[in-house]
């Protein structure tokens, strides 16, 4: 049966790049084989910054930029001040980590990560924190989730799961959301992200407050101290409040739900 002309097709078709035979390669022509893997020193070792495929493809993806953020556009933030409870001289040479008691300014910023600047605030996501301590030597920066673990493994996969889960592009359907099947492919292909997903389907997804939930630095830390002893460290930030969340049908009430009923009478003719 031959194809009609549905425009709805036509329009579909557009949207779809047929690659097959064709070499991979860099910005600049270069033949590659994989850009799924960063150069490391040794097998579980640092990424390399001379790795320039892994570059240029983070270089590339920053420069995305259409008229909002890739991920986390939607965010709400606020000052305070970070009071340190407990010395950790015997880990960092951190000024602000030094003297009980010192306060710290800060700033942070909570965000959901797939929707646009106009999606609901209590769609089922990971909720992203960036908090940014004003301090004495400088700024420093935490960046985190309420999620113990990350959707990848190696940064030169990010660009990749963005695309995989934000919306399609001649619809923006689905909107702060990630049900459609080139997020589930990426999913199917990455262990690591399988296992994000397990937490994104559990109860931390739909935080009843930003009060409410935990935070984790995305990020592993090597502090130093005075004797030039290192250790690596990870962020943990728990509410004095608890853990608590949304239920499903709460979240999305609060999201602008409209429950619309209609009554049918059949009549005899």
């Amino acid at each position: 049966m031959e194809r009609g002309n549905n425009p709805k097709e036509e329009q579909l078709e557009q949207f779809k790049v047929n690659n097959y035979g064709k070499k991979m390669t860099t910005n600049q022509g270069l033949k590659v084989s994989d850009d799924e893997n960063s150069l490391k020193a040794g097998v579980r070792g640092p990424t390399l910054l001379e790795d320039f495929h892994l570059r240029e493809k983070i270089t590339h993806f920053d420069h995305e930029r259409i008229p909002e953020r890739v991920v986390h556009a939607r965010g709400f933030a606020a000052h305070g001040e970070f009071e340190l409870l407990r010395s950790m001289k015997e880990f960092t040479r951190a000024k602000f980590l030094q003297d009980v008691g010192s306060k710290t300014p800060i700033f942070i910023r909570f965000s959901t990560v797939v929707g646009s600047k106009g999606s609901a605030d209590t769609v089922r996501d990971v909720r992203g924190f960036a908090i940014k301590f004003y301090t004495e030597e400088g700024n420093f920066d935490l960046v985190g989730n309420n999620i113990p673990i990350f959707f990848i493994q190696d940064a030169i996969k990010f660009p990749d799961f963005v695309h995989a889960v934000k919306p399609e592009p001649h619809n923006e359907i689905p909107q702060a959301s990630s049900a459609h099947d080139t997020l589930w492919d990426f999913v199917a292909n990455n262990q690591e992200t399988a296992h994000m997903m397990m937490w994104l389907m559990s109860d931390r997804a739909i935080p009843r407050s930003f009060r409410m939930m935990q935070g984790f630095g995305v990020h592993t830390f090597r502090f130093v101290n005075e004797d030039g002893k290192a250790k690596f460290i990870k962020f943990h930030i728990k509410p004095l409040l608890g853990v608590h969340s949304l239920v499903w049908d709460e979240a999305q009430k609060i999201a602008g739900k409209i429950r619309i009923s209609i009554d049918v009478t059949f009549g005899k003719t």
